[in-house]
């Protein structure tokens, strides 16, 4: 089996609805990928109360990152005159889709940015928890005993000499 070349396998761009207008995201480049992946999970150690990397978020400080994940759409979201929390949302999006995929991405848009909506609620958590305490597991099939009694009559099998 042959590979089939890279650019025709991946999806290389983000598309993401603002306002009416929808406005394509560039894939990065590698250097802004891996930048990209160094602050997130910088971020990730600081918000567990983890020592933080100080090269990596000054490095971070030093260039706009939002300019860089968004690409050529940072120019176009920023002459179309969108509020800072489009822009932000739109950034933010990016870099879900940059670190995690599509799919992750998408899940973050659809919340607004709102952890509280990227998770399951609190209710929802108790009522699935209360429901798997009470369900009744199912016994195992991969017993090595062997049954005793006769299925449909119910007689044991008289025993071997």
């Amino acid at each position: 089996m042959a590979f089939e070349p890279l650019g025709e396998l991946l999806d290389e761009t983000l598309s993401l609805p603002v306002g009416g207008k929808t406005y394509t995201i560039p894939a990065p480049s590698a250097a802004t990928g891996l930048r990209v992946q160094a602050i997130m999970q910088a971020a990730a150690v600081a918000a567990d109360g983890g020592r933080v990397d100080e090269a990596v978020l000054a490095d971070a400080a030093e260039r706009d990152m939002y300019r860089d994940v968004l690409g050529t759409a940072h120019a176009e979201l920023i002459a179309d005159g969108v509020s800072w929390p489009m822009l932000k949302h739109c950034a933010v999006t990016a870099m879900v889709w940059i670190v995690q995929d599509k799919a992750a991405a998408e899940r973050y848009w659809a919340s607004g940015g709102d952890p509280e909506r990227l998770a399951p609620n609190r209710a929802a958590r108790r009522a699935s928890s209360a429901q798997a305490s009470t369900t009744r597991s199912r016994g195992s099939g991969s017993s090595t005993t062997r049954r005793q009694g006769n299925r449909a009559g119910g007689k044991k099998r008289p025993a071997r000499g």
